[in-house]
């Protein structure tokens, strides 16, 4: 399919190209992959498309055969580009990160609920990955400052070029370590979306997830709760008083990871539920 995409073809051709592609290969709203294929290989907002579809794509045409491969094979258009919008700022991905999920974005929503207020909050973020949650929240308040930890250092390369980016890198550390191994308390709020799949149910992921996201982001152990034990255990301890703990949840967690709360004696916990109603995050004060 390379060859099919010439630096003469218009914008508008281009789409159409694109979205025969999708639509033979079986891709539902094929018409919306094409435009977000083109516009992130064009380097240009969609709605660009829109205003000016008979532009040229010119030197793009040499990209989008290969990113069109890639596409067809199942690979997520956020890792063919290395971005993802998260809370209405780009972060790049690379294959060493989690790719960030718009569902998450509702975590950093309710801990900024619980952080108003507070002039500069000191925050943790446990399994940062590209370090979206923690690195939204600082954007978001200001004097804020933060931790992030991760066990793997291609990882915080990856955070910590999204820090530059984003103009906070002057307010966070980043951390090589397991957890909470080697830090110093304490913290106003404490945040994690934990590796939750069964280690038995990794293989039958889909394949956008199976294939091109970290197994060390995914695999929570044989039931899916090894991080949330190790969170309930210890996070307290690096709390402030009245601190809050904020975690992303798996599929039919919550009531065991609110009882492992519970017993560590956490309080005034609250589900939020995503827009599809499943319980996807769990917070609650120390």
């Amino acid at each position: 399919m390379s060859g099919a995409f010439r630096p003469d073809m218009r914008r508008a051709e281009a789409g159409d190209l694109l979205a025969t592609a999708f639509g033979k290969a079986g891709f539902e709203d094929c018409r919306l992959m094409a435009r977000r294929l083109l516009a992130d290989a064009l380097r240009v907002e969609p709605g660009e498309l829109f205003l000016h579809p008979d532009r040229l794509i010119g030197e793009t045409a040499e990209r989008l055969g290969p990113a069109l491969s890639r596409a067809l094979k199942g690979e997520p258009l956020t890792r063919i580009a290395g971005r993802r919008s998260f809370c209405g700022r780009d972060f790049r991905v690379t294959p060493d990160v989690l790719d960030p999920r718009p569902e998450t974005e509702l975590l950093v929503e309710e801990m900024l609920k619980r952080l108003a207020g507070q002039r500069a909050p000191r925050l943790l973020d446990l399994g940062t990955g590209s370090g979206a949650i923690i690195l939204t929240l600082l954007a978001e308040i200001p004097e804020a400052t933060g931790v992030a930890v991760d066990l793997s250092p291609a990882a915080l390369a990856v955070a910590g070029g999204n820090a530059e980016a984003l103009g906070v890198a002057g307010r966070v550390a980043f951390h090589h370590g397991d957890l909470f191994a080697g830090l110093a308390g304490p913290f106003d709020a404490i945040l994690s979306n934990p590796p939750y799949i069964p280690s038995a149910d990794l293989a039958g992921l889909e394949l956008a997830v199976r294939d091109f996201d970290p197994p060390l982001a995914l695999d929570g152990g044989p039931d899916g709760l090894a991080f949330y034990r190790r969170i309930a255990g210890e996070a307290r301890a690096f709390l402030m008083p009245g601190g809050w703990l904020g975690v992303e949840l798996g599929a039919g967690q919550s009531e065991s990871v609110i009882a492992l709360m519970e017993a560590a004696g956490f309080q005034d916990m609250a589900i939020r539920y995503d827009l599809a109603g499943h319980a996807r995050h769990l917070l609650g004060r120390g």
